[in-house]
C-alpha cells in the first residue's frame, strides 16, 4: 500500500537528556535513510526543537520515527504529549504569537526546516506534531526487509554520550556560521560588482545620450543646410531651364541642328539636377518637421483622373506597356492632403513604368477594415529580390539590375514616399517576386488627424485684400521687377514681353521701394531672398507707405515657404509663384493668372 507505515524507533521523553538522545537518533536514522549531511542537520534540529517544547511545557512525551509509503516514501517523526496544548494554534502559524517562555516557537522553526509540519493540539489535553521530510529523488525506495534491517541495526547501536552529541551540535553550528559568513562575503562582493556595473551602465547611458544629441544636431544641421541652400541651388537651375526653353522655342532666332542638340542636353541635365535638388529638399523638410499638411476633401476618382492625364506622356516611349486605373468602388471622400497623396502615387507609378518592359501597370484603391484606404500600384516588371525589399526605402539606395543603366533616378523617391505616408498617419510597403513584378502600396487613414489647414499656393489672397484699390494712371501695363539675380530678371522680362507688358527693373529692395514710389507700376513682381533688404521687408514697407499701399504685389521666388511665411504674406500679396515651371507656356500661363488676380487680365492677349 502507498500508505504503509513502518515504525523505526521510539524515544520516551522522561529526562532532559532524552532531548539530546532524540536529536542523536534523528540524525542517525536520517543518515541511514540516505539524507545528505545538511538535511541530517535540519531534521535533527527540528526534532530537537519540538521535543524540547514537549518536555518543557507538557512534562514529557514521546518521539516516534517512522517511514511512510512504499513507492514514494517520506521520513515521518511524530512528537506527542498528553498534557499542555497550544491555546491559539492559528496565531502560531501566522507567526504573530509572542510568548515569554517561547512556547510554540519551536513549531514555527521546525516548519522552516522540514518539508511539512502537521499539528493537532487541544488545550490541556495534549499536542501531536508530525515532522515530514521527503526522500530525495536520487534515493531509491526501501523495501520492507531493508527497513527491518535498519531497525535491527539501530537496536544494536549504542547511543553516544550526551556531551558528545552537544559537542557535535556545536561543531555543526560553527560550520553553519562559517557558511553564513562566507555567503555574506560573497553577497558583499556581488553588491560591489552590481554597483560597478550600475556605474558603467549610467556612464554608457550618458555616452549614448551624448551621441544621440550629436546625431540630432548633425541631422538638424543637414536639414538646415539643405533648406538654406534651396535658393542657391534653385536660382541657377531655374535660370538654365528658362534660358534653354527660350532657345528651344526660337525666341531669339533659329538654331542649327547641332545647337539644338546641345541645348537639349543642357536642359535635360538641368532637369535631372533639379529633380535631385527637389527630392533632397522635400526629405529635409519632412525630417525637420517643416512640412505642413493641407487637409481638404479628396475624391479618389478625381485623383485618378488627374494622374491619368499627368502620366500619359511617360507611356510614349514604351507602347508595350499600358497604364490602367481601376474605377474606385465604395471609396468615401477622404480628408487628407491631396498633393502628398498624389506625390506618393506619382512616384510609385513612375517607378513601375521605368522597370516594366511589357505588360501593364495597374493602379487601384480599396477600403480596409480599420478606416483606412489602401492605394496599390502593381506592375509586371522585373521584380525585386527579397533581400532588397527593405533597402529600397533607404535614402540613395538603387538596386542593381539590367534596366538600371537605362533609367535615371536619385534613390530618394521611395524614401520620400515612406516619409510622406508616415506624415499622413499611414505606411508604405511592397510585395514582389523577382522576374514577375511588384506591388507597391500605401495605407492611409480616410480622415487625417490632426486636421490642419493652411492656405497655400492655390489659395493666395486676392487683390481685394489690400486696403485701397489701385487705379493705373494710363492704359499701359507697367510692371516692376525687384530681383537681385540678373538671370532671373532677364527671364521674367522675356515672359512679360510675351504678354505685351512694359518692364521696370530694380536690383535690390531699396531700389525697388524707390522705383515703386516714383514709377507707380500697375504690379510688382518681387523676389523674397535678396541681400540687404529681404522681400518680406519690402512688402511690409510697400504696404505701410500710402503712395504704394494699393499696388498689387506678386511674389515670384525659389524659396520653399512654410506656414509662417504664408501667414506673413497672406494679406499683402495677390499671388505666390515659383521660379520653376515645367515649360515656357506654363510659366506664361501662371504669370497671366497672377496678373489677372491683380486686376490686369491679359490672358486674351497672350
Amino acid at each position: 500500500s502507498p500508505f504503509m507505515i513502518t515504525p523505526i524507533l521510539t524515544v520516551e521523553l522522561c529526562f532532559e537528556q532524552d532531548i539530546v538522545l532524540a536529536r542523536q537518533r534523528a540524525r542517525q536514522i536520517a543518515s541511514l535513510l540516505g539524507f545528505n549531511p545538511q538535511e541530517q542537520t535540519r531534521i535533527a534540529t527540528a526534532v530537537s526543537e519540538v521535543a524540547r517544547n514537549a518536555f518543557n511545557y507538557a512534562s514529557g512525551g514521546r518521539v516516534e520515527f517512522l517511514v511512510e509509503g512504499q513507492s514514494s516514501q517520506v521520513f515521518l517523526t511524530r512528537v506527542s504529549s498528553i498534557e499542555g496544548g497550544i491555546a491559539d494554534l492559528q496565531t502560531v502559524w501566522d507567526e504573530q504569537y509572542s510568548s515569554n517562555n517561547a512556547m510554540g516557537l519551536g513549531v514555527v522553526g521546525a516548519r522552516r526546516l522540514m518539508d511539512e509540519v502537521q499539528v493537532e493540539s487541544v488545550p490541556h489535553r495534549g499536542t501531536t506534531v508530525q515532522l515530514i521530510k521527503k526522500f530525495g529523488k536520487h534515493v531509491p525506495p526501501l523495501t520492507k526487509p531493508e527497513l527491518l534491517q535498519l531497525v535491527n541495526h539501530l537496536a544494536r547501536q549504542v547511543p553516544q554520550n550526551p556531551f558528545t552529541e552537544i559537542q557535535q551540535q556545536n561543531q555543526e553550528l560553527l560550520r553553519t556560521l562559517d557558511e553564513l559568513r562566507q555567503r555574506q562575503e560573497e553577497l558583499a562582493q556581488l553588491n560591489q560588482e552590481l554597483e560597478d556595473t550600475n556605474r558603467g551602465v549610467v556612464a554608457l547611458y550618458a555616452e549614448l545620450n551624448d551621441k544621440a544629441e550629436s546625431l540630432q544636431r548633425a541631422s538638424e544641421l543637414k536639414s538646415r543646410f539643405l533648406s538654406n541652400m534651396s535658393h542657391e541651388f534653385r536660382t541657377p537651375l531655374n535660370a538654365i531651364l528658362s534660358l534653354s526653353e527660350m532657345l528651344l522655342n526660337r525666341l531669339d532666332g533659329e538654331l542649327t541642328l547641332e545647337q539644338e542638340k546641345q541645348v537639349t542636353f543642357i536642359r535635360k541635365s538641368a532637369e535631372s539636377l533639379s529633380e535631385l535638388v527637389n527630392d533632397l529638399l522635400d526629405l529635409a523638410k519632412v525630417e525637420a518637421g517643416k512640412v505642413t499638411v493641407r487637409v481638404a476633401p479628396l475624391e479618389v476618382e478625381t485623383l485618378f483622373s488627374t494622374l491619368r492625364g499627368m502620366l500619359r506622356p511617360l507611356l510614349a516611349g514604351n507602347p508595350a506597356v499600358i497604364l490602367v486605373f481601376e474605377d474606385p468602388v465604395g471609396i468615401p471622400t477622404l480628408q487628407t492632403d491631396e498633393g502628398k497623396v498624389s506625390q506618393i502615387l506619382r512616384n510609385f507609378i513612375a517607378n513601375a513604368l521605368k522597370f516594366t518592359e511589357k505588360g501593364e501597370v495597374r493602379v487601384t484603391a480599396r477600403m480596409a477594415t480599420d478606416q483606412t484606404i489602401i492605394f496599390s500600384v502593381a506592375d509586371t516588371g522585373i521584380g525585386i529580390a527579397p533581400e532588397d525589399q527593405t533597402r529600397i526605402f533607404e535614402e540613395f539606395v538603387q538596386v542593381e539590375n539590367p534596366l538600371q543603366k537605362k533609367v535615371k533616378g536619385t534613390g530618394l523617391g521611395l524614401p520620400l514616399c515612406k516619409r510622406l505616408a508616415e506624415l499622413l498617419g499611414g505606411q508604405v510597403g511592397v510585395q514582389s517576386t523577382l522576374g514577375r513584378g511588384s506591388t507597391f502600396f500605401a495605407t492611409l487613414p480616410i480622415v487625417y488627424s490632426p486636421a490642419i489647414e493652411v492656405d497655400g499656393l492655390d489659395n493666395s489672397p486676392s487683390v481685394e485684400n489690400t486696403t485701397e484699390k489701385f487705379t493705373p494712371s494710363n492704359s499701359a501695363v507697367k510692371v516692376l521687377i525687384v530681383d537681385d539675380e540678373e538671370v532671373s530678371r532677364y527671364t521674367i522680362r522675356s515672359l512679360l514681353a510675351e504678354i505685351d507688358c512694359s518692364v521696370i527693373e530694380a536690383v535690390d529692395g531699396y531700389e525697388g521701394l524707390y522705383r515703386a514710389r516714383i514709377e507707380q507700376p500697375q504690379a510688382i513682381l518681387l523676389d523674397l531672398l535678396m541681400p540687404g533688404l529681404s522681400g518680406f521687408a519690402v512688402v511690409e514697407q510697400l504696404k505701410s507707405d500710402p503712395a504704394t499701399r494699393a499696388i498689387p504685389v506678386i511674389i515670384i521666388t525659389s524659396k520653399s515657404l512654410d506656414a509662417a511665411d504664408y501667414q506673413k504674406l497672406a494679406n499683402s500679396t495677390v499671388a505666390i509663384l515659383s521660379k520653376h515651371s515645367e515649360s515656357w507656356q506654363q510659366a506664361i500661363a501662371q504669370l497671366q493668372e497672377a496678373l489677372a488676380k491683380a486686376g490686369l487680365d491679359l490672358r486674351d492677349e497672350g
